[in-house]
């Protein structure tokens, strides 16, 4: 972490993340129940996830296969064995009254992840990731909406089971920001691993903890250096129901002002839950903030210890994100902000690939970086939404590559209308008559424009490079947009200068 110097007065905050992950597999953590979302609630529970008497749970070999990836892509410890614990405490939306989770004997430990902040790399310490079940879902219903203002509240139990992975981090951030970084790089690292689908309603879920330390508390000129002491004396609140990375940044930057105009004016923050309420962009109190001691941890006994040693060394993860930017910068000779770009999601980067081994790979970064992916974002549309499609994608570049339509053309009219209106882009290329206009009928354009147009000849022959502009646009416009507007210019200035 970049150094940062505490100046006289300064109120810093410290940050750290539990962030559970829904893992993408099939059926439920510990039992045989679809993870499918469904609309009728309730329907996909069974006697083990709604915790009946004597149903006895399963462990999902699916759920442990994809703690392994994780565990790997952020180089933690996987230790040779690990246990499951109860955690117990009464909440509505745990039908058990206690959640099977990992205690002291995670499957992940001592991890990593580096994060781009300002442009410096950095590493965010992740002291733990372990798997656990999901509780149910609930619904506030009437008044307000809100979990402090509805009528009354339903549970849905069809989540409940379903795998979660939670990611503990160091207390590392010392701003919202930042931890809007790690958000963003940690979903591309799930999505590159296939265990996440980020589609999903509550797929990835925060509770993040903010304590706000007065500077003359800590020991080091280096705010990233607080000890334990200062740590510990801090009053820290939790707050909870952060389903994004945006959100988190809101709801921790909300919170962050909330508590030094609370120390500026001499009150006291309170440890406490806190919950995020997305609607009205405001932290609401929920509890006193419980402490390890109050969940009564012991070992689940329907579960026998867990051993990994030997299969986890089977189990393989693909490049991820960092490794590929960093590839397609030395590689392809890409920008960071290029790499950055192709690599935001694995179907990304795998098509630019694609598209890079035909063609010139600049060419290529233009096509999908800035062409396809901005005209995807402006339809809020993903490249898996044409997944089927790229093929077209690439015959459309094909053309550009070729000459047979100019750049201009491809973008504006054929790339829109493809994904618009679904139609192939020599169909389209065909009705809108783009093929590319023959080199005589753009010189005879070239020579109508120069007469057409004496007062812009005259300028430009006193030195305005403006007017060439003005005379491209009259050739381009005689040419139907079909002209590349590179050669026009040169033509222009030939036909200028003779």
């Amino acid at each position: 972490m970049t150094a940062q110097t505490v100046q006289q007065g300064d109120l810093v905050t410290v940050i750290g993340l539990e962030v559970h992950v829904q893992l993408e597999t099939d059926t439920k953590i510990f039992c045989g129940c679809s993870t499918e979302q469904s609309d009728e609630p309730n329907e996909n529970v069974c006697p083990v996830c709604l915790g009946l008497p004597g149903a006895l749970p399963v462990l999902n070999e699916a759920a442990v296969e994809a703690a392994v990836k994780i565990g790997k892509a952020i180089d933690a410890e996987i230790p040779e064995e690990t246990r499951f614990h109860r955690k117990n405490y009464y909440y509505p939306d745990l039908p058990k009254n206690f959640q099977i989770t990992q205690y002291d004997e995670p499957i992940c430990a001592d991890g990593d992840l580096e994060i781009s902040v300002e442009g410096e790399r950095r590493s965010v310490t992740i002291e733990r990731a372990h798997l656990e079940e999901d509780p149910g879902s609930l619904q506030h219903v009437g008044g307000g909406g809100g979990i402090d203002s509805a009528d009354y509240t339903l549970v849905d139990y069809n989540r409940a089971g379903t795998p979660l992975m939670e990611i503990v981090t160091a207390p590392d951030f010392r701003s919202p920001g930042e931890v809007r970084a790690f958000l963003a790089e940690l979903e591309e690292v799930l999505e590159y691993l296939g265990v996440f689908d980020a589609e999903r309603d509550g797929s990835l879920r925060i509770d993040a903890n903010l304590s706000i330390i007065p500077e003359e508390e800590i020991e080091s000129d280096d705010v990233t250096e607080i000890g334990p002491e200062a740590l510990a004396a801090a009053n820290r609140t939790e707050v909870k129901n952060i389903s994004s990375h945006k959100g988190a940044e809101k709801a921790l930057a909300y919170e962050e002002t909330r508590q030094k105009n609370a120390i500026q004016r001499g009150r006291a923050v309170e440890q406490e839950t806190r919950h995020w309420d997305e609607s009205r962009g405001i932290t609401v109190s929920m509890r006193s903030k419980e402490e390890e001691k109050d969940y009564r941890y012991f070992e689940e006994a329907d579960l026998p210890p867990l051993r990994v040693s030997g299969w986890k060394d089977e189990i393989s993860i693909p490049e991820l994100p960092a490794a590929r930017r960093e590839r397609f910068e030395d590689e392809y000779g890409l920008s960071d902000e290029a790499a950055s770009k192709l690599t935001s999601t694995k179907q990304v980067a795998d098509f630019y690939e694609n598209v890079a081994g035909e063609f010139d790979p600049d060419l290529a970064a233009t096509w999908v970086a800035d062409n396809l992916l901005g005209e995807l974002n402006y339809r809020d549309m993903e490249i898996t939404d044409i997944e089927g499609r790229l093929e077209e994608v690439t015959r459309l570049v094909e053309l550009v590559s070729e000459g047979e339509i100019t750049a201009k053309n491809a973008r504006e009219t054929v790339l829109r209308s493809m994904l618009d209106d679904g139609k192939a882009p020599d169909e389209i290329v065909e009705e809108e008559g783009l093929g590319k206009t023959g080199e005589d009928e753009v010189q005879q354009a070239v020579v109508e424009a120069v007469e057409e147009n004496p007062d812009a000849v005259d300028d430009y022959e006193s030195g305005d490079e403006g007017a060439i502009n003005f005379l491209v646009g009259q050739v381009m416009q005689k040419t139907g947009g079909s002209a590349d507007p590179g050669d026009v210019n040169q033509l222009l200035r030939a036909e200028l200068e003779s």
